[in-house]
């Protein structure tokens, strides 16, 4: 029953390496880390594989969807887009069919660098979530969406 109760508040003197905030951003560069490394190695960015697998997912998508499912700007979307369009990766109409979005799609060549990558990738995180006891997994994911959740209010 003890688990219910709330945590007690990081305080100002505590060791701030201990604070939650802290731990995540930690989390998160471990694995921005491991996936650069591995990403470096088939010729993409973090930002670069995140398109590729949204765009897998969801073909069709603006570059203002992208940006925002991808923790970019739209400015820098725009430029991940390029750079996968250049490299062959993707295809978009070169003017807007309507408004001002031009829906991107994987390209053949596309499908096959992301079919590629993913193993490597997918590997990275189960060796991150294989340091969890698997019963506790859902409620982490359940507290993580929470904790965004929180702040986007």
């Amino acid at each position: 029953m003890k688990e219910n109760l709330p945590a007690e508040p990081p305080r100002v003197t505590q060791d701030v390496t201990r604070h939650v905030g802290y731990l995540l951003k930690r989390a998160q560069a471990a694995l921005r880390g491991a996936m650069d490394k591995v990403l470096r190695e088939h010729g993409l960015t973090v930002p670069q594989y995140a398109t590729l697998e949204l765009l897998a997912m969801h073909p069709g998508m603006s570059n203002a969807d992208l940006a925002r499912a991808t923790f970019v700007t739209r400015q820098s979307g725009n430029v991940v887009l390029r750079g996968l369009q250049e490299a062959g990766l993707i295809t978009r109409p070169a003017t807007a069919g309507h408004g001002r979005a031009r829906p991107a799609h994987l390209t053949g060549a596309g499908h096959a660098r992301l079919a590629a990558v993913q193993a490597a990738v997918y590997a990275i995180e189960q060796r991150m979530v294989g340091a969890i006891p698997p019963q506790r997994l859902a409620a982490l994911l359940t507290d993580l969406d929470r904790m965004a959740a929180a702040l986007e209010e």
